[in-house]
């Protein structure tokens, strides 16, 4: 049974690329998904994305300095519905990366066509007093591979 992980994605130059499928939880009673569910989708992939830049997220909220990534500001393109069975690809790319803060551009695609584009802005912050901190040097210096 350990030969059986979770699915993970890769990358293909600069751009990060996972795997999903819609499953009927996902969608609404017109049979389509939910439009909040994709970013559900879009956040597995951040979470998978950090995971193969080695990258532990819980380490970060278990030490002395806990912080962790929030999201500040999210822009979504609906250009068509997703339905159950689908097999979907969504993609993340750091296209802005500052101090405390980057833009990660991603796109959920079907069939190697973009049905939803989002450009998300997320924030590292310290979970002590919700404040602003700079990213680690060391997974900075990996973003900007």
């Amino acid at each position: 049974m350990s030969q059986i992980t979770p699915p993970q994605g890769r990358f293909v130059d600069d751009v990060f690329y996972f795997p999903a499928r819609v499953y009927y939880e996902d969608t609404d009673a017109g049979g389509i998904v939910y439009y909040a569910n994709y970013l559900k989708f879009a956040e597995r992939a951040r979470t998978e994305f950090l995971r193969a830049l080695n990258f532990n997220q819980q380490q970060g909220l278990e030490a002395d300095i806990c912080a962790g990534f929030v999201v500040r500001h999210c822009e979504i393109d609906y250009r068509s519905p997703a339905v159950l069975d689908d097999s979907l690809i969504i993609s993340c790319q750091i296209i802005e990366i500052g101090g405390a803060s980057c833009t990660i551009h991603q796109e959920i695609m079907r069939d190697d066509k973009a049905i939803v584009v989002l450009d998300v802005k997320v924030v590292y912050v310290s979970l002590k007093n919700k404040r602003p901190v700079r990213i680690p040097p060391e997974l900075k210096s990996r973003f900007q591979k």
